[in-house]
């Protein structure tokens, strides 16, 4: 790939023409197997290359501020493709998206989001925004005044890749947080790897402590759905359930794996008993736990 993909002039001319593209990569109850949600990826549909992943445009995006308009065009989008199916009387799900640092700092977002939402006419709760730890940790003013829009707009919070940024867990009682992302580095190896299963079990069992739904990321084999299980984990994401695709396709593969095709559902059919490697089973149980504070699954 040349090395002007994620130059500044690039993604200038890429926003211009309209070569940004959202793709959409579903999350599964992991007691009931039902689509509860779909997470909004960027990517650029540039001509001659195909598609270019992120991590070779974002970078560019931020360093040129370009993340901003861009960031505000990925949550526009998202929510009329989530009304839209809601239009097409597909299940009823939430939509969730990433937000960036600058995006994250700009005065008026959670005012912006709200006026989305009335537009589109869909209920805050469907609509989840994604933080990193080390915007959490930015304990200013605007940030505060930030998450206090977040909590009275209704929208849900999710820290994204959790426990791979700096480490303080003061704001999880600070700000109003629905779930926990168990980041993919996390979830790799599971459950082979006694130090992620560690790691892994102490998310879910904080999560749970704190009344938090937990997301898993990454999962990739029955494995790791049948360790997460025993974790009481609410959900799964990765290529084992799907790989992010165009809204068009979500809205087939949806009918198919609502009909109960057989490839699509093969995750499901899982023993709940099936052997602990790790030796570590145990220690997913919680007392008093009784599921999450966010939206019902």
């Amino acid at each position: 790939m040349p090395s002007s993909t994620g130059s500044r002039w690039t993604t200038v001319w890429a926003l211009e023409r309209r070569e940004f593209v959202l793709h959409y990569q579903p999350k599964a109850n992991l007691s009931s197997g039902a689509i509860t949600g779909v997470e909004a990826l960027i990517r650029w549909q540039r001509p001659g290359e195909g598609l270019v992943p992120p991590d070779k445009f974002i970078g560019a995006l931020e360093d040129s501020r370009l993340i901003v308009p861009v960031g505000a065009w990925v949550i526009a989008t998202a929510c009329e493709q989530l009304a839209m199916w809601d239009r097409m009387g597909l299940p009823d799900m939430s939509m969730a998206v990433n937000l960036s640092a600058r995006q994250f700092r700009e005065p008026d977002l959670a005012q912006q989001i709200a006026q989305l939402l009335s537009t589109n006419g869909l209920a805050p709760h469907r609509l989840e925004l994604e933080l990193t730890e080390s915007l959490l940790m930015e304990d200013n003013e605007l940030s505060r005044k930030t998450l206090i829009g977040f909590a009275q707009v209704g929208v849900c919070v999710a820290i994204d890749d959790f426990g791979t940024g700096h480490s303080s867990l003061a704001y999880l009682k600070r700000f109003k947080v629905d779930t926990l992302k168990i980041d993919r580095s996390f979830v790799r190896d599971v459950p082979h790897d006694a130090d992620n299963c560690a790691i892994a079990t102490a998310v879910a069992a904080l999560a749970h402590s704190m009344k938090l739904s937990v997301v898993c990321e990454g999962v990739e084999n029955i494995e790791q759905v049948e360790y997460m299980r025993t974790l009481g984990c609410d959900a799964i994401q990765g290529y084992l359930l799907a790989r992010p695709m165009p809204a068009d396709s979500l809205a087939g593969w949806l009918r198919r794996y609502r009909a109960g095709d057989e490839a699509l559902n093969a995750w499901r059919k899982s023993s709940t008993t099936t052997a602990d490697p790790a030796g570590t089973r145990h220690l997913h149980a919680v007392p008093g736990h009784t599921g999450s504070r966010s939206k019902a699954a």
